[in-house]
């Protein structure tokens, strides 16, 4: 003790130093024996801690860990063996607080608390003098007290006994000296409690050094868990202790200690741990141990386990710097998440997670983690409520993360607001931000009404009409607000009648579509242009602005600019052209034709040759169903066509994905249908001697015939039907009068048969039904190609389409050009009526009742007595008749009547006109 410490009283000092000579002598005895009592006490204390904590484990047998092995540990060499290998706990203060639980092992021992690695003669703990002890506690004293008699007490010990002695009006005596105390005053032993502090001090840095070898040497289990809790102690005696176990290297070896498989020992080494993380302490702890090992074991089974490490993480997370750290970590917001949301039936865990993650929102990163994980709440509060910057930072997050469907929503209806205000009024990068959060948001179709509510489309159409780019402005926004407006419409809402801007100005307004219109050219930016024909597509759908469309594009040079943008480069440019003019053929097909054939590569860059890879694309698909829509009879597109040898490359395609089957993508039915599509429009324009050339050339009448029955393509049997159709109604035209014989002919006829020649003379077959010479291949005979029995198969169809198709062409062949007697023979010998009657039945509508009623007219009138009864057999066909008779339309109504008439079920007029198909 330092003489300053006794000021002026010398006699003071005297005292002490008198008195501590005298207990010299004395000590070793005495104390050994305290020592050994002391020692006997805690040994007690700690087998009936490890009975609680054994019993506490039988209570929940059932809990498994993660990290749980059974390992026996012996006692018998845990016994004290040398005094100077004493290591003296604190029993003043409660050990680690917890619920960790220690193995009870039969009858064996419990660990001595003194046997630890022995130290060097230097580390030697000083001994213990009696005047340490409490009489009464017999333990060493925290803050003595002198009473009447002289004998000095703990405080509360002696306070407790006084009391009581007043409790039972007692006198009060001293309960050592037994002498009668007249006072109750209790006077500190300064001098004393100064001893025994500084002998504390002392000796807690050789129990720290001894902690410390205990930790690096041991392989006892019950060793390494008494130094943990030894440790513990000492530095919730004193904060500054923990200041000495950090700096003689301790805390590596606590964080070696993680990966221990003795759960109790994880959970013993978190709780040291945390507490020594307290007070400002927390990134020395963060630079030496693991914190993704601290994570892991927010997944452990075993409760304590989870409880500890999420204590530790929350004084981890209270410095910033380590929030990023911790949010570092594979998984670790993502465990964090989990445990908020998963242990409900835990509310520490739910809560003390929580209070984790609200750490970690100091780093704006660990918020975009939380987002990615579907924890958004703390980034649109952020975004709702933050800075200028950090709502800036927010919407751009907002914009990279990928939303699930239900989140989207959400986000949607909670920002929507705050992201449009800042594309008005933000600065350049707050906007950009905005505008990027927006295009995720508007990508999915049901946050559509949300956005129109909140004035997106306005601010929209501002910005891509109205608003004057800055110079050198990072983003382009008149592109981000024409894909955000090309979205929204695309959701299918009916935005036709929208009021877009003050001047009351719609989205159907001729304004509104001009300005749309003339943005679209060559020289604007890829992205720009692909939304604007986004846009141009979805208002294709509104019937007041579609007819804007068209006339806008037709009256000036749009049509060329959308023409010239087939060829761009951007693949996804050149498909919305496409599929932006197939949408307007129905209106302004003959325009896009002609201005098509005098763009310079078209129309044979629409039919793209695949040979170069096996998959067919969405351009070749759209090209094809382009060429396939356009008007058939224009003329100067199907020469084209033929000029540029176009028609042998569609050819090949349709056979190599017809013969082979090789279709290994997603878009080679459309394009099948579109390379059919371009085949048959040239069946409309037979009359030009080079385009039947081509023709018959290529046989078209056997390749429709082939593909009417052995195709899965609806669009391609009903085009194959019409094709078919196309052909035979240039049947008529295109057979060839029998050949005349001469009378030279005729002589040799004779002398060949006079002189019995066996050779007999060759006969030109005649077709019955177009009364000339026919053939498939040359003048397109249906009965040549063996079509009408595939096209009767064709009746029985689901499809609607292929059915009316099949109908038109099998009604050719009873054209009034054709030997109508023989063609109706013909086809009752095919069993056509029964084919007929079928599709009465099975389809209600009046195109096919006109086409069917009209072919039942001609085998009535035609077909004599057995057609006749061969239709009035079937029960439910009168029937079918006269329902069409009064609900039909005009030309169905006419043909039930003749009908009627002929089944003898209406009265006959003398001047009906006979109607033809």
């Amino acid at each position: 003790m330092p003489s300053c410490f006794y000021g002026e009283q010398e006699c003071a000092e005297i005292a002490v130093k008198s008195l501590l000579k005298d207990m010299k002598g004395a000590a070793a005895i005495v104390a050994r024996k305290n020592l050994v009592s002391e020692q006997t006490e805690l040994e007690v204390k700690m087998l009936h801690s490890r009975e609680s904590m054994t019993n506490e484990t039988a209570e929940t047998e059932t809990e498994t860990d993660l990290y749980s092995i059974d390992i026996e540990v012996s006692m018998e060499n845990l016994r004290l063996t040398d005094s100077t290998n004493l290591y003296v706990s604190d029993n003043s203060r409660s050990s680690i607080s917890g619920g960790f639980h220690f193995q009870n092992h039969g009858n064996r021992s419990p660990v001595s608390l003194t046997n630890l690695p022995r130290m060097s003669e230097s580390e030697y703990m000083e001994p213990l003098y009696e005047t340490f002890f409490c009489p009464l506690t017999k333990k060493i004293m925290e803050d003595p007290v002198t009473i009447e008699s002289g004998v000095t007490y703990e405080r509360d010990a002696i306070s407790e006994w006084i009391n009581k002695s007043d409790n039972n009006r007692e006198e009060i005596i001293c309960p050592k000296s037994g002498q009668k105390l007249k006072s109750r005053n209790l006077s500190t032993n300064v001098a004393l409690k100064a001893t025994i502090n500084e002998w504390k001090e002392r000796n807690e840095t050789a129990r720290i050094k001894a902690a410390r070898a205990a930790l690096s040497s041991a392989t006892t289990q019950d060793i390494i868990l008494k130094a943990i809790e030894d440790l513990n102690s000492i530095c919730l005696r004193k904060p500054y202790n923990k200041v000495q176990v950090r700096s003689i290297g301790v805390i590596p070896l606590l964080g070696n200690l993680l990966d221990n498989r003795n759960r109790t020992i994880r959970y013993a080494t978190l709780e040291l741990l945390r507490y020594l993380a307290e007070d400002d302490d927390e990134e020395v702890i963060a630079q030496t141990i693991d914190i993704a090992t601290v994570t892991r074991m927010l997944s452990s089974n075993h409760g304590p386990i989870r409880h500890a490490s999420l204590r530790l993480l929350i004084e981890l997370s209270k410095s910033q710097f380590l929030c990023y750290n911790v949010g570092a970590v594979p998984g670790a917001i993502l465990m964090l998440i989990t445990a908020k949301y998963r242990h409900t039936d835990d509310a520490f865990i739910a809560d003390k997670a929580d209070e984790v993650l609200k750490s970690l929102e100091k780093y704006p990163s660990n918020i975009k983690h939380m987002a990615e994980n579907g924890y958004l709440e703390p980034l649109l509060n952020h975004l709702l409520e933050g800075s200028e910057e950090m709502k800036m930072e927010m919407a751009h997050y907002l914009g990279e993360i990928v939303l699930g469907p239900d989140n989207v929503i959400y986000v949607a209806e909670r920002v929507s607001p705050i992201l449009i205000k800042m594309v008005e009024s933000g600065n350049t990068l707050s906007r950009n931000a905005a505008f990027v959060a927006l295009q995720q948001i508007s990508s999915h179709h049901p946050n559509a009404n949300t956005l129109v509510q909140a004035g997106l489309v306005q601010i929209m159409i501002e910005e891509i009409i109205t608003r004057t780019m800055i110079h050198d402005e990072p983003m382009n926004s008149k592109k981000e607000a024409a894909g955000i407006l090309a979205n929204v419409l695309e959701s299918g809402l009916d935005l036709e009648n929208l009021q877009v801007n003050e001047r009351g100005h719609t989205l159907a307004s001729d304004y509104i579509i001009f300005n749309f219109i003339q943005r679209i050219k060559n020289s604007t930016p890829e992205e720009m242009n692909f939304h604007l024909v986004r846009i141009l597509i979805c208002l294709m759908k509104y019937p007041k602005a579609s007819s804007t469309v068209t006339s806008v594009i037709k009256e000036t040079d749009a049509s060329y600019n959308l023409i010239e943008l087939i060829n761009n480069p951007d693949e996804e440019l050149s498909i919305a052209a496409l599929k932006l003019l197939i949408t307007l053929s129905p209106f302004m097909g003959h325009t896009i034709s002609d201005r098509l054939c005098k763009t310079k590569g078209q129309p044979e860059s629409l039919i793209h040759n695949p040979s170069e890879s096996p998959l067919i694309t969405e351009k070749q698909a759209v090209s094809a169903t382009l060429l396939a829509k356009l008007p058939h009879q224009n003329m100067t597109l199907n020469l084209a066509l033929v000029n540029k040898n176009t028609i042998p490359t569609i050819i090949e395609q349709i056979n190599k994905i017809h013969v082979s089957g090789t279709r290994t993508s997603r878009y080679t039915s459309a394009y099948f249908d579109g390379l059919v599509g371009a085949l048959v429009r040239l069946t409309t324009t037979l009359y030009d001697h080079q385009i039947l050339h081509v023709v018959r050339t290529f046989n078209f009448t056997y390749i429709f015939t082939e593909l009417l029955v052995k195709t899965s393509s609806d669009e391609v049997q009903k085009l194959s039907a019409i094709g078919l159709g196309n052909l035979s109604n240039q049947s008529v035209n295109l057979s060839k009068p029998p050949p005349i014989k001469s009378n030279k002919y005729i002589k040799s006829n004779l002398l060949r048969r006079c002189m019995s020649l066996r050779s007999k003379s060759e006969k030109v077959p005649l077709c019955s039904v177009h009364r000339g010479v026919c053939s498939a291949e040359d003048s397109f005979c249906l009965i040549d190609a063996k079509a009408v029995e595939r096209l009767l198969s064709c009746l029985h169809h689901d499809n609607v389409e292929v059915v009316e198709a099949a109908l038109s062409a099998i009604s050719t062949l009873l054209d009034d050009k054709v030997d109508i007697d023989k063609s109706v023979k013909l086809l009752i010998e095919m069993q056509t009526i029964q084919h007929v009657l079928n599709v009465v039945k099975e389809h209600r509508g009046n195109v096919l009742w006109h086409k069917s009623f009209w072919l039942i007219e001609k085998f009535l009138s035609k077909g004599g007595d057995k057609s006749v009864s061969d239709i009035s057999q079937d029960r439910l066909f009168p029937a079918t008749v006269v329902s069409a008779f009064q609900h039909g339309d005009v030309c169905t109504r006419e043909m039930a009547e003749k009908i009627l008439m002929h089944l003898n079920k209406m009265p006959h007029f003398a001047n009906t006109a006979s109607f033809t198909l």
